[in-house]
């Protein structure tokens, strides 16, 4: 492991307990209590989006931003639980993982989440970049605030910020005594393990510890077959299924080498080896067709389904007891080096942010839901990343003029080992895929204030990327083609596909106004940009030509850089003496070649990718603190997304009126409620309510309508939406000795939401295979903690 030199922190001030609303920014980050984070009124506090610190009001974009006492009291610990916070944000597990997320962020979305693909929201950990959706969603067991900025953040956070970014930010060392112990026993046997040690300031060295554990029962018990009569089912490999089993710590040191250099490293660490979500047989296509392979009444049911009656194990409902044969499982390791050097130059500050990050992920998936040896998966990751971001912050002009500059270096690594096996075995793949990547940026934004109240801001990034790729794929063994001996398809090392050269220029503007200090209004557009490159999956190969001798036609012509125009107005009120914040964004984002990945199950599953669409994008947000007296504080958010195709080329035909969009829900809302009951000299009790509201979605870019009954559509895999309900009491600084203890009780999904949120579609050349994932079912739990 290399030795590394530099990287991230900044002015992290303490924050509060809602949406857009924190404490005091001059009170120092410490272990307190979160009910002690309140602040006399709304809207103070303090995020870094634009690599200085600044009243989230202030900030002339739309973003949402969350405290230190949100964040705790509602168990908030990993990105899978932030979609709630912001509007037209929304944030799934993918299909058959719980360490794979899907951001979507006002339309814009990645579906696929193979190594090789680029997400559309940008994340990152204090300050570095977590490059790919495998094995982002890790818990961090000391979150100090977490901000969402919706729309194309192409300057300052450039790599595929194309719809925002999502920051992580940690408490930093106080370099003060101090710290907690917590635990938490819920439903399904859930015990998860929560501790943070602040150690005193040694000389000019602080240092903190933080990190939890957690382990779950699974939500599915698996058991023998239950289906009398099929001799080609197997026994289970495992008991259970959906179960969590995971840890992580963080130490944090801070070295203040002089009045005006300090020295910041983080080593971030996690691990989990659980069994993935069910993924539930919904249905098989049944409509007499001779691609209905599972249809009993078909004239290919021969061929299939008489082997593998996958008929019978179907269930549209949510089950709790399954049967499959699978080895299931999903383990991810992660961790990361992280090394930020801040210099006080006076005028300005000079940052500098060395980071490594490596992940070994993997998973075994029984993708037919059933005892049948039908479909088996695995997927074999390997990955690391270096970067290093130079930051120059300022201002001049007495203060009429701020700036950042900055400059940009990435380079990663990132391999998949992809072995599949279908019909028992009669359909045996060797895919194997892996990519190099090396980007580097420069950027630059202005403020300039033209009047007391009327600020100008421009800005822009210039990015360089290249791209390699090395492709593998043998077919072992298909019987139904009669290859009965391996046949290598593709054997591509590095280099010997063209590399993929992307340059991108993204400017922005910014128009401001503060109207009264309690009111500003803005005007902003800017360019976003997602990063082309390699289809690592393909599995569509040719006869070798001049033009591509390798016949790998996803390879000899990789996908294009998906860019976006956006368009955005809104205004950030303080209103009834401090007592009210309402936010209020519009947008209209025009987006070009956008990257659509659609799954196929031809030799095997696998994914083409099309830069076939161009889309208007267009939305309205609304989000709202309220508190009517001292002791209730209220939150609220509402969003409207109209999300169209402008073309959808597909064959050469347009087919835009005739495309779902994926993960672009037309509503989504949330409410909330922080209620201060009662306060003693024993303590205090503190009631929470959050309610999330989803409509429906369609979560794949198939066709709306389509010629046979058995063709692949859209409606097949769209969700119906949720609502999901969550509540939470705690009876918090009750005093214990020189410390305080913390005890709560909270349920989830108090509704039981049922409906499926994701799906995964085989099409037509599976038989119509379906299949169903779903949220988490009503749990209850407990929490009890100290702070000293």
């Amino acid at each position: 492991m290399r030795t590394l030199l530099n990287a991230t922190a900044l002015v992290t001030l303490a924050s509060f307990a809602v949406p857009a609303a924190a404490q005091n920014a001059s009170q120092p980050a410490t272990q307190a209590s979160p009910q002690d984070q309140a602040d006399d009124g709304l809207g103070a506090i303090v995020v870094t989006a634009q690599k200085r610190a600044e009243n989230v009001q202030d900030v002339p974009i739309a973003i949402s931003a969350v405290g230190t006492a949100y964040l705790e009291s509602r168990g908030v610990d990993s990105i899978d639980k932030l979609g709630a916070i912001a509007p037209n944000v929304k944030i799934e597990r993918a299909p058959s993982s719980k360490t794979i997320s899907q951001i979507s962020i006002r339309g814009s979305v990645t579906i696929n989440p193979a190594i090789t693909w680029e997400p559309a929201v940008g994340l990152y950990l204090d300050g570095v970049y977590i490059a790919k959706a495998q094995g982002s969603i890790f818990d961090v067991a000391d979150l100090e605030r977490v901000e969402v900025l919706r729309g194309p953040q192409g300057t300052l956070y450039g790599r595929n910020a194309l719809a925002g970014a999502v920051n992580l930010v940690t408490k930093k060392p106080s370099g003060e005594a101090g710290g907690l112990a917590e635990v938490t026993y819920g439903s399904f046997n859930e015990v998860k393990v929560r501790g943070v040690l602040d150690l005193p300031q040694m000389g000019i060295l602080s240092a903190k510890v933080s990190g939890q554990y957690r382990r779950r029962d699974g939500l599915i018990n698996i058991v023998p077959n239950p289906v009398p009569g099929v001799p080609a089912a197997g026994a289970p490999k495992v008991s259970e299924t959906d179960t969590i089993r995971n840890g992580s710590f963080m130490v944090q040191l801070r070295a203040e080498l002089s009045d005006a250099l300090t020295a910041d490293y983080t080593f971030d660490y996690s691990e989990a080896d659980q069994t993935p979500p069910f993924s539930q047989l919904l249905s098989v296509n049944r409509n007499r067709d001779p691609r209905d392979i599972f249809d009993p009444a078909g004239p290919s049911y021969a061929f299939g389904g008489a082997f593998f009656p996958l008929d019978k194990y179907t269930n549209r409902t949510r089950v709790e007891t399954a049967s499959i044969d699978g080895q299931v499982y999903e383990r991810s390791r992660s961790y990361g080096h992280a090394l930020t050097l801040t210099a006080d130059l006076g005028a300005a500050t000079l940052k500098s942010i060395t980071a490594y990050r490596n992940l070994k992920w993997s998973d075994g998936l029984d993708l037919d839901g059933s005892p049948l040896p039908v479909a088996y998966t695995q997927r074999i990751t390997n990955y690391h990343a270096w970067s290093e971001e130079l930051q120059l912050t300022g201002s001049a002009m007495a203060d009429r003029l701020s700036y950042v500059l900055g400059a940009f270096y990435f380079d990663e690594t990132a391999f998949t080992n992809n072995p599949q096996s279908y019909f028992g075995g009669g359909t045996d793949l060797d895919s194997r895929y892996g990519a190099l990547t090396k980007a580097f940026a420069l950027y630059a934004q202005a403020d300039y204030k033209l009047t007391d109240a009327l600020k100008l801001t421009l800005g822009a990034r210039y990015t360089y990327e290249k791209k390699d790729m090395t492709r593998f794929f043998r077919v072992n063994r298909d019987v139904a083609n009669g290859i009965l001996t391996p046949l290598v398809v593709a054997d591509i090392p590095y280099s010997k596909v063209n590399n993929a050269k992307y340059n991108d220029f993204s400017p922005a503007a910014t128009l401001s106004y503060e109207i009264t200090p309690e009111i500003n209004t803005y005007a902003r557009f800017a360019k976003g940009f997602k990063s082309g490159g390699f289809n690592g999956e393909t599995n569509v190969f040719g006869a070798p030509s001049a033009a591509c001798p390798s016949g790998a036609a996803e390879l000899c012509n990789p996908y294009k850089p998906e860019k976006v125009d956006s368009y955005e107005i809104g205004f950030k009120t303080r209103l009834l003496d401090n007592r009210l914040v309402l936010n209020v964004a519009a947008f209209r984002d025009e987006h070009k070649d956008i990257q659509l990945s659609i799954f196929t199950a031809s030799t095997g599953a696998a994914s083409v990718v099309r830069n076939a669409a161009a889309a208007r994008i267009q939305g309205l947000e609304f989000e709202a603190v309220l508190r009517p007296i001292d002791a209730i504080t209220i939150n609220g958010s509402l969003a409207f997304l109209d999300a169209t195709y402008k073309s959808y080329i597909d064959g050469g035909v347009d087919v835009s009126k005739n495309r779902a969009f994926p993960h672009a829900p037309k509503t989504t809302a949330s409410a909330g409620i922080d209620w201060k009951v009662i306060q003693g000299d024993w303590g205090k009790l503190n009631i929470y309510g959050d309610l999330s509201y989803v409509s429906k979605y369609y979560t794949f870019p198939y066709a709306l309508t389509a010629p046979a009954r058995s063709d692949q559509v859209a409606g097949t895999t769209e969700s119906p939406g949720r609502t999901i309900v969550n509540l939470r009491a705690t009876v918090g600084e009750i005093p214990l000795g020189g410390a305080t203890v913390d005890v709560s009780a909270f349920v989830r999904n108090l509704t039981k939401e049922r409906d499926p949120s994701n799906f995964i579609d085989f099409g037509p050349g599976f038989g119509g295979l379906l299949l169903g994932y779903f949220p988490d079912p009503r749990t209850f739990g407990v929490t009890a903690g100290i702070r000293f």
